[in-house]
Formats: C-alpha cells, structure tokens, sequence
C-alpha cells in the first residue's frame, strides 16, 4: 500500500500537472470504486469544476475543487494516479481541459473514490492521529508513555501516527536499532529519541527520492520510485544485514509481515 512517501510524492506531481486545470468529463468504467455518491451525481458534481488545491492527509489525497466540493483518493493497495493516461484498463478517466486524461487505476478494485463537501468529516480523516513532521521530541514521548503495545503495530496505528505502514515502520526499527516486537513501555528515553530521529530522516529521505515502488506504486507519471535501493530491512529475509551481516528475518506479526535484523535491532 502507497504509504506517507508515495501519497505525498502523487500529491506533489499532481500539483505539477493538474493544478488549475478544468475536470471537463468524467468516465466511471468500474462503478466499484466510486464510494460515494451515487456514480451520477459523482459525475455531476465533478465535471466543469477546476482543482483549486490538492492536499494530503496520511495516505489520503484530496483534490478541492472550486465548487466546494472535494474529490478524496484512497489508493489502497493497488490504486494509480497516472497522467496523461488514455488507458483501456482504467478504472475512472478524467478528462482535462488541456486535452488529456488523468486515470484512476486500480487492478484489484480496494481503492476509493469519494465526493464529498468536506474532507474533514470522512471517519477515516477523524480518526487520524498526528502527521510525523506535526510532532516534536516532547510530545512523541507522552505518546508513548500511554501506550503498551508493540512498537511496530503502534507506528502502523493509523491513530497514533498517520501516514507509515508496513513498509516504512521496518526501516524506521532498523534504523533505530529496536526490535519490533517490543513493548512501548519498555523502551528507553535514548530508544524514544533515536525513534522519533528516526521516524523523520527515514520519511524524508523517501520522498527525496520519490517513494518505493516495491508493489504497484507509480508515481504519476507512471515511472517507478527510487528509494528501493535504500531499504535496509524490508523485503530482504535471508539476505546478509548490511550493517552486521546476519541474515535478515521476517517474522508474521499482526498478519503482516514484519522483516528486522536480529543483530542489529534488541
């Protein structure tokens, strides 16, 4: 799933290339995807306006249009964001009044599409905690002092931080040097600064260099991300640590997929 690095690389591409421009038609070729509303007042509040501003919230994109209404793109797993786009197997097509066509694609059919008139009332906006680069050292550390969990489900947790997943919560622990599956309470208060360090150089570093396409991600344009060939931990079980050298280990945790190194993270 696109997280924090890839919707905010998406959302600054399409600020590149959509900003300004006029939604003259929409084609809704899977009606799936269109959450809500209904497909025909989706169309109808869509087309003629023009994207005012496009923003980002967690992995939520969200394109204001002048009127009024607002335009939310939850990519999941395998939604695209791709232009010019013109392909047959598109999902939803909108075309622009410079001639071209922005494509909603998604081969599975999990992403989302909303119309909505404001943004901020979707439950799933509600529900956010805070963006990482909201917080400082301070407040993550109260954050984590009420919390007993593990510390990799807890980065994931939607409600205590947006925006990092799967992904990025193991090239966070990596670079922090803690294991994932411990708890909150028992990490130290140098644990606690070299995770919130860590939290920031890691998500900063990704978008840098575009996201990681390591699944369906694409950036808009359709050309794939580079920061793939940065990842220290992730997707790599069985291959030597490069810091230590000792085989890279995945282990299921929460039915996700958890990769660590056993030298490296205590």
């Amino acid at each position: 799933m696109p997280e924090l690095p890839e919707v905010e690389t998406i959302k600054r591409d399409l600020e590149e290339t959509v900003l300004g421009k006029k939604i003259v038609r929409v084609s809704v070729h899977h009606p799936k995807v269109v959450r809500e509303p209904s497909v025909p007042a989706f169309k109808k509040g869509i087309e003629g306006a023009v994207v005012k501003h496009i923003l980002r919230r967690a992995k939520l994109l969200i394109l204001e249009l002048s009127n009024g209404k607002a335009l939310a793109v939850h990519l999941k797993m395998t939604g695209q964001l791709v232009y010019p786009g013109g392909s047959p197997k598109s999902r939803v097509s909108f075309r622009l009044s410079d001639g071209k066509t922005l494509d909603f694609n998604d081969q599975r059919l999990f992403a989302e599409l909303r119309l909505v008139d404001e943004w901020r009332d979707l439950k799933f906006v509600r529900g956010l905690g805070p963006e990482p680069q909201e917080l400082t050292l301070p407040r993550f550390k109260e954050m984590l002092s009420v919390r007993k969990t593990r510390i990799k489900p807890l980065l994931m947790d939607q409600g205590f931080i947006s925006g990092i997943g799967n992904l990025y919560a193991a090239e966070i622990l990596f670079r922090a040097g803690i294991h994932p599956e411990r708890r909150a309470p028992s990490l130290t208060e140098k644990e606690k600064g070299l995770l919130f360090k860590a939290i920031n150089d890691i998500l900063k570093a990704a978008i840098l260099h575009a996201g990681s396409s390591v699944d369906d991600y694409v950036r808009v344009s359709g050309a794939k991300g580079g920061y793939v060939k940065y990842l220290k931990a992730y997707g790599r079980k069985g291959e030597p640590c490069l810091v230590c050298k000792k085989p890279i280990q995945r282990i299921n945790q929460g039915g996700r997929g958890t990769y660590f190194c056993p030298g490296c993270q205590k």
